[in-house]
């Protein structure tokens, strides 16, 4: 698949559960002009607690790097996680066809400007209770190893794959108007500057809808839903689910063709 845009965040390399065979798959699979990573590629947070790059990790950064020197414009927006990257921003570093940024403007290709940056600066607890925000990443952690084990058990009764984070978001009423607060505050911030929508991620909700007059989208993630936003060549942007995509191919590969019709016996 070839699109004129592509938009990954929340990644997470460095990080146990970080679905790193999935994105190195989805990005061998899709080609683009234009690929934005929208910030926590790299979880520096993790990685300043204890070192953890296995090959997998290696390869989604070799599979971005091939696509550079193939000719991709590679934008980095930096996150909340991959923060430490910040403070090369303002010396404008480029390497070959990859850029670092905390944020950039995108020009669609049925002529929208739309707003790229992660979207931790509307978080008001990872902005100003650093201490608070990293407890709750930790909770989260436990979230995501609670979650291995309830899916192996799933997996036994071949049951489909099932997110208790992603259940916590939806049905904890705190969970829920956080989430609503920060695509509330991000879309005011896109009309106030005038822009036609936003892109962004941190939240770990894959999203298109509109909000106050503007397009907001989110990204999602590569740890849990394992989605991108992908731009066509006629500027129409869609959420890209590949745990789903995937697993479906993969199925599809498996299914025992039918066996042609046997000829009737014939009468003697």
């Amino acid at each position: 698949m070839r699109y004129r845009t592509l938009w990954i965040s929340d990644v997470h390399l460095g990080r146990p559960g970080c679905q790193a065979e999935l994105l190195a798959d989805f990005l061998r699979r899709h080609d683009c002009e234009r690929l934005y990573l929208v910030g926590d590629i790299i979880d520096g947070w993790k990685l300043h607690q204890s070192w953890y790059w296995p090959q997998a990790h290696a390869n989604v950064v070799r599979e971005i790097l091939s696509k550079a020197e193939a000719g991709t414009a590679v934008h980095y927006i930096t996150g909340n996680h991959d923060e430490f990257l910040r403070r090369y921003v303002d010396h404008a570093m480029h390497f070959g066809n990859i850029s670092i940024a905390n944020e950039a403007i995108h020009h669609t290709a049925d002529g929208r400007r739309l707003l790229v940056l992660h979207g931790d600066a509307f978080d008001m607890i990872t902005r100003y209770f650093r201490r608070i925000a990293i407890a709750g990443d930790a909770a989260y952690q436990t979230l995501l190893r609670a979650n291995v084990v309830i899916n192996r058990v799933r997996a036994r009764f071949d049951k489909p794959h099932w997110s208790l984070s992603a259940y916590a978001k939806h049905q904890v009423k705190r969970a829920v108007n956080f989430v609503s607060a920060f695509e509330d505050a991000v879309a005011r911030d896109c009309r106030r500057r005038q822009l036609d929508g936003v892109i962004c991620g941190h939240i770990h909700h894959a999203e298109i809808r509109r909000i106050h007059g503007v397009q907001y989208y989110n990204c999602g993630d590569w740890v849990e839903s394992c989605t991108a936003l992908a731009e066509d060549m006629n500027g129409r942007i869609e959420i890209l689910r590949w745990a789903e995509l995937h697993e479906g191919a993969e199925n599809s590969a498996k299914v025992t063709p039918l066996k042609p019709p046997q000829r009737a016996a014939q009468k003697p």
